[in-house]
């Protein structure tokens, strides 16, 4: 019988390559475990604790076609990481509202409380509100090498009680300079539950652009240094995939990986067309978001 979770330790110089190690790894092996999320029926998940490092999170080939999605949802992730969806999480204040628990870039960019405060209310009632993109962006830029550049997503208070809490749990950073002046980012990232197979590629794509367009850019505005994306450091506590995925993943995966040239499993983000259906995605997901409000009345405060 089988009592230690597997930690396995794998790397890759893109995005595409890390995942598709990570996956196999997973694969060959994870242990099978339950999960509270089961189906009558459903076969047991495939787990294990799972450190990834990607070495050029920029470089290509960076989207791998076998996770269960499009380009079209990589960009709404994206644009969700920026704060596209912040205004469907629920006032925590009120036991009536059922909207989301939480975005992840709300928990980044206003941890605390989630709606406007009256004046005077935060002193009051103990309430704060903290801007941690803000916060450690302004200390990396006045102290690159900081060990202490580090945003958190768990509010105890919370997050303990709650039937779907936060995944991710902290993002650290830290730079090094090259010879050229060059401020790399690296950057730690850490869930403590990650769907290996349903969401994570997506999490680690929509990561790197966060890292870039909100942290490194704006470190580089208030350096006035180039910073450009170091290693990212990917940890998950539990790194699984669903037992119910498990026969997809083969199919789309397992089973093919050794007979099909990398090249055929993965795409460049650079590539024309590829980056075409990124941008051009923009316009319909804002619309698909102005509908949502529409029909569930809501919208941005």
């Amino acid at each position: 019988m089988q009592k230690d979770i597997p930690v396995l330790t794998v790397s890759g110089r893109s995005l595409a390559e890390a995942y598709e190690n990570a996956l196999r790894a997973l694969y060959r092996h994870g242990v099978s475990i339950p999960t509270q999320y089961d189906k009558p029926g459903d076969p047991p998940s495939l787990d294990s604790t799972m450190n990834i490092t990607i070495l050029e999170p920029g470089s290509d080939p960076m989207i791998h076609k076998a996770f269960p999605g499009g380009i079209e949802d990589l960009k709404e992730y994206s644009m969700e990481l920026r704060g596209l969806k912040d205004h469907w999480v629920k006032n925590m204040n009120d036991p009536a509202d059922t909207r989301w628990e939480y975005t992840y870039h709300g928990r980044l960019s206003a941890y605390g409380i989630w709606r406007e405060l009256l004046q005077g209310e935060s002193q009051e009632k103990g309430f704060f509100r903290i801007n941690q993109i803000e916060v450690i962006t302004d200390k990396l830029a006045r102290q690159p090498f900081t060990r202490q550049a580090q945003m958190i997503t768990w509010m105890p208070h919370l997050d303990n009680h709650c039937f779907d809490p936060p995944c991710l749990q902290s993002l650290w950073y830290r730079i090094l300079e090259d010879e050229e002046g060059i401020w790399w980012l690296n950057c730690n990232v850490r869930f403590r539950s990650n769907d290996a197979w349903g969401a994570s590629f997506m999490n680690m794509f929509g990561f790197i652009q966060f890292n870039q367009s909100l942290i490194a850019d704006a470190v580089g505005r208030k350096a006035g240094k180039k910073v450009l994306l170091g290693r990212m450091n990917w940890h998950a506590d539990s790194y699984h995939i669903y037992g119910k995925d498990i026969a997809s993943a083969r199919r789309m995966l397992f089973d093919r990986a050794d007979s099909i040239p990398f090249s055929s499993r993965t795409w460049n983000f650079s590539d024309t067309f590829i980056r075409e259906l990124f941008d051009e995605a923009e316009a319909g997901i804002l619309e698909k978001i102005k509908e949502y409000d529409r029909s569930h009345g809501s919208g941005p405060v």
